[in-house]
């Protein structure tokens, strides 16, 4: 095979952080890269976010519910026509109105910690077939 790296690769390999405060995704960045994770892009809207996965579809969705004006479950919609697994993170105890097509999605609630976040993206790392 074309992958020379020692064995299989824990986590998802591009992950797309949905978010609107830049502190915030500065964080979630430093946690995946600390988890092994190589590609962490950012959005901070929804329009960006779209463009992202246009330009190359990522292997992991990180979508904070709440961008400023906007919500995101339009990314999330796409995510999922695309088959890329994603989870949304929320704070302060949000409760949100999820569409049906996404509301069985996994949560991560703020403040994140890296073990919260091991925990959403482990079950998709091993993307390689078998």
């Amino acid at each position: 095979s074309g992958n020379d790296s020692p064995g299989p690769r824990p986590v998802p390999q591009d992950v797309l952080i949905v978010e609107d405060d830049f502190i915030i995704a500065l964080d979630l960045e430093d946690m995946l890269r600390s988890l092994g994770v190589t590609v962490v892009r950012t959005a901070n809207s929804v329009a960006r976010a779209l463009a992202l996965i246009t330009e190359s579809v990522p292997q992991f969705g990180l979508i904070d519910v709440n961008l400023g004006g906007e919500k995101s479950f339009e990314v999330a919609e796409r995510l999922r026509q695309l088959g890329v697994p994603f989870v949304f993170t929320t704070g302060y105890g949000d409760k949100f109105a999820f569409p049906a097509g996404v509301k069985d999605a996994g949560i991560v609630s703020k403040p994140y910690t890296v073990e919260a976040l091991r925990a959403a993206i482990l079950p998709y790392g091993q993307c390689e077939p078998t």
